[in-house]
């Protein structure tokens, strides 16, 4: 069998068998403890029969989550850029910053809903906030690591400070803004959940299905909701590696031949 054959076994088969694994204690758990946990096919019948209302939550929750991560992520990168360049800014706004980040999310919601109503902003604001920290601290890590060499380089060819910032620390960071992202996305799924779960307002939402769900000890649709936000979050996460692949091909390259067996 050719060696790339191989490897792409060898890449998804552990997966798949931990899976497997998973679905059989799960099932047999299942079928148990029938007032703990459904078993996969009660799941599997609830998401065909119930595929409307599904979808029509999943999409109020795929909203917050476009919306508010993507406000999330560019305040997060935009004030990483202003704090490497500006270290004033960073001694003046991060104290605040980890101030805000360190209070409970679940405390903030409902005050957010007093203040914007109950509507998806407050929602929006939740899942904002949980995106924007490790995007500004991984940003801002990735600008700051600049190859000392490469600098010296530019300063002695009279480079502008804007080219600096856009040939060596804008490219420099990449790598650490789409670490930032890996971390970043999933958690906006949890943001709007949670969001759903403790704003007050519009009942709409996985998280919300969730909720009511759980309330009336429907355990079907309890667990067919949490399936469509792990799966969202996967989704998001093979998107975020598919963009990488594309956009920081340079990196893969160089960290594939380090990985290589010398002879």
């Amino acid at each position: 069998m050719p060696k790339s054959r191989n490897l792409r076994w060898s890449s998804w088969a552990p997966a798949v068998v931990t899976f497997g694994i998973a679905a059989v204690l799960w099932q047999v758990t299942a079928m148990a403890n029938p007032y703990v946990i459904p078993t996969l096919d009660q799941v599997g019948l609830s998401l065909i029969t119930d595929a409307d209302v599904y979808w029509a939550n999943m999409l109020v929750t795929g909203l917050e989550v476009v919306v508010g991560a993507t406000a999330g992520i560019v305040a997060g990168f935009v004030l990483a850029i202003i704090m490497a360049e500006f270290q004033i800014m960073e001694r003046a706004i991060m104290p605040l910053v980890v101030v805000v980040m360190v209070t409970p999310i679940v405390a903030i919601a409902p005050a957010l809903v007093v203040a914007f109503g109950f509507g998806m902003m407050p929602k929006f604001i939740v899942t904002a906030l949980v995106v924007f920290f490790p995007m500004l601290v991984n940003s801002l890590a990735g600008l700051r690591d600049v190859d000392d060499r490469a600098l010296d380089v530019l300063k002695t060819l009279h480079a502008s400070r804007w080219e600096i910032f856009r040939d060596l620390r804008f490219m420099g960071s990449m790598p650490y803004v789409f670490a930032g992202l890996r971390i970043a996305l999933p958690l906006a799924i949890v943001g709007a959940a949670v969001a759903e779960f403790v704003a007050a307002g519009q009942q709409a939402g996985l998280g919300s299905l969730v909720t009511i769900a759980a309330a009336q000890a429907n355990l079907p649709v309890t667990w067919a909701s949490i399936t469509l936000l792990c799966f969202m979050g996967v989704v998001l996460i093979s998107l975020l590696a598919v963009v990488r692949n594309r956009v920081l091909w340079w990196s893969n390259s160089a960290t594939a031949h380090r990985q290589r067996p010398s002879r």
